[in-house]
């Protein structure tokens, strides 16, 4: 994660834990007790399970470093059973895209990077095909192309990993990356994996969803970003769009008509992710914003 030379004096605290009384009470005293201001507070109780989630961004004023209040949090949330992340405002996520030939949502991410919209930094681009190379390196970006057949899935997986290991990679995104993770992939990318699916889960699952769409006669479709795991568009979702459509449509129509939709909500779901707004419970997601 780098930084940017302004990130010194805010944070953003995100944590949830079991519900019960006290728990604001004890972030905001400690908050105030090492000389932190909130300057915006996002908060949920989950009634059914008693589940507590909350994000804080705050200003330290020439108080303690990152570091220090790291530390210094560690009692209360032990004491909460929290589980927990404190970080720099302005800390920019190392992201790595992965791309087939659908390029919509690739060159979306790579433009809203680079008019500073997404606050994150695309360390690369990896991808089974070479027709969006010119593009990335455009933009100044390293591009990989790593091959998937039957035969070298296993490598073009180990190939990934060592990627995200050497480029110190904090989120993964699967910008219209039309191949299947492994199970083994999805456990090393755990919550820190972000798939957008051409259609509003949980219909029209797998291949083709826009004709499956057609066929049924939709009056809407849509587009949904969600986190990676080992059943196929079955991730905790993120984020969904939707846009009308009517009878007249037929199949590319209704294609031409969710670009826009994986593309907002793929950018949401990033930026929510990189922002600390996203919480994983269980196989849904809570979003703070």
């Amino acid at each position: 994660m780098s930084l940017s030379a302004e990130a010194g004096d805010e944070y953003v605290l995100t944590l949830d834990c079991p519900d019960r009384p006290g728990i604001v009470h004890a972030v905001s005293g400690f908050l105030l007790e090492h000389g932190c201001d909130i300057l915006d507070n996002k908060q949920f109780g989950e009634r059914s399970q008693r589940h507590f989630f909350m994000r804080l961004h705050v200003r330290a004023e020439g108080g303690p470093s990152v570091e220090a209040l790291r530390e210094a949090f560690g009692a209360v949330a032990e004491e909460f059973g929290m589980r927990w992340r404190l970080e720099p405002h302005s800390a920019r996520r190392r992201v790595l895209i992965m791309v087939s030939k659908f390029g919509h949502c690739l060159n979306d991410l790579l433009f809203r990077t680079r008019s500073g919209e997404l606050n994150v930094e695309v360390v690369a681009v990896v991808s089974n095909h070479t027709d969006h190379q010119r593009l990335v390196e455009w933009h100044g970006i390293p591009f990989f192309h790593v091959p998937v057949t039957a035969d070298t899935k296993p490598a073009a997986e180990a190939r990934l990993i060592e990627l995200v290991e050497e480029l110190d990679v904090e989120l993964v995104v699967l910008a219209r990356y039309m191949q299947v993770l492994s199970d083994g992939l999805t456990r090393k990318l755990d919550g820190r994996a972000i798939n957008i699916h051409h259609s509003f889960l949980p219909s029209f699952k797998g291949a083709k969803p826009y004709h499956q769409a057609y066929a049924r006669g939709v009056k809407t479709v849509g587009a949904t970003a969600h986190y990676v795991n080992s059943e196929l568009d079955e991730g905790p979702i993120i984020s969904q769009q939707v846009v009308e459509v009517d009878h007249t449509y037929g199949p590319e129509d209704l294609v031409a008509a969710g670009r826009d939709t994986e593309c907002k909500a793929l950018s949401n779901a990033v930026r929510w992710h990189c922002e600390g707004r996203v919480i994983l419970h269980g196989n849904r997601t809570v979003v703070l914003r």
